[in-house]
């Protein structure tokens, strides 16, 4: 898995992080800057090596990976092709909750 692939975020992840965002930058515009930036960082860096990301336990699916960035969880899925960014949750969500509402 050492080629480069498409990195392509879904629009509930976008929502996603742009909802972690706003809330951030309440409190502080820089560290919302700043966790903007990781994510992207975060996700560019998934082109190659995509699989060095953890298996989401809930799914257990060797697909379905995730990386952490603070306290929140990306999580994503490795195709031949693309990897497909589909949310960026806070550790602290009920995953269970989160998948139902999809």
């Amino acid at each position: 898995m050492g080629d480069r692939r498409r990195i392509i975020w879904t629009h509930q992840a976008r929502n996603n992080l742009d909802e972690a965002v706003a809330y951030i930058a309440q409190d502080s515009g820089d560290n919302a800057v700043r966790i903007m930036e990781e994510a992207f960082e975060l996700t560019s860096s998934l082109e190659v090596m995509s699989a060095r990301g953890r298996i989401v336990p809930e799914i257990a699916d060797e697909n379905i990976r995730e990386q952490f960035l603070y306290k929140f969880r990306l999580i994503y899925q490795v195709t031949e092709e693309e990897i497909i960014i589909l949310a960026f949750l806070h550790s602290a969500r009920d995953f269970h909750r989160w998948q139902q509402e999809q």
